[in-house]
């Protein structure tokens, strides 16, 4: 069963989020897409809003660091990654259940405060630069609640349709 087109939303809820994403718990990082606002710096005109509630229940935090839970770097990186991800999907039409978009580069991340159970991490993403409709660069910072920054970087990625993923 192919899932309902969502391009050029405006926000996403959890339930249109696993429409699209292929990821699953515990990878699935996005819990809501907030927001898509004009940018005047992104080429394609937008910059997009994301959120995950961090709780003191992900798996990660069993061992790191027990006592003392920190966020790991690599799971907020990949967390950018996916909220990235939604401004390609709005902007062309690809089929959830037979494309993908793979990134393929990360380039000057900074981890600038520590991310615990509680905290409301917020994403905002916009486009640098999109070649063919198949390559894009990104730029994502990483806020806490207080809009405190606690990580930033430039990510790229590709496109790449008919890649068809195992259900």
């Amino acid at each position: 069963m192919m899932a309902t087109p969502l391009y050029g939303f405006q926000q996403l809820s959890a339930v249109d989020i696993q429409k699209i994403m292929p990821h699953r718990y515990p990878f699935l990082l996005i819990d809501r897409v907030e927001k898509v606002v004009e940018s005047k710096t992104s080429p394609i005109g937008d910059r997009l809003i994301a959120t995950k509630a961090v709780t003191q229940n992900e798996p990660f935090f069993q061992g790191h660091f027990p006592g003392n839970p920190v966020m790991p770097g690599v799971m907020i990186l990949e967390a950018m990654c996916q909220a990235a991800m939604f401004l390609s999907y709005r902007n062309i039409k690809w089929v959830p259940e037979e494309d993908l978009f793979y990134f393929t580069g990360v380039e000057k991340a900074r981890f600038r405060a520590p991310v615990v159970p509680g905290c409301l991490l917020r994403f905002e993403a916009v486009v640098l630069k999109v070649r063919q409709k198949k390559f894009w660069s990104f730029e994502v910072k990483a806020t806490v609640s207080d809009s405190q920054l606690v990580s930033e970087a430039k990510i790229s990625g590709m496109f790449q349709k008919g890649a068809k993923r195992a259900t």
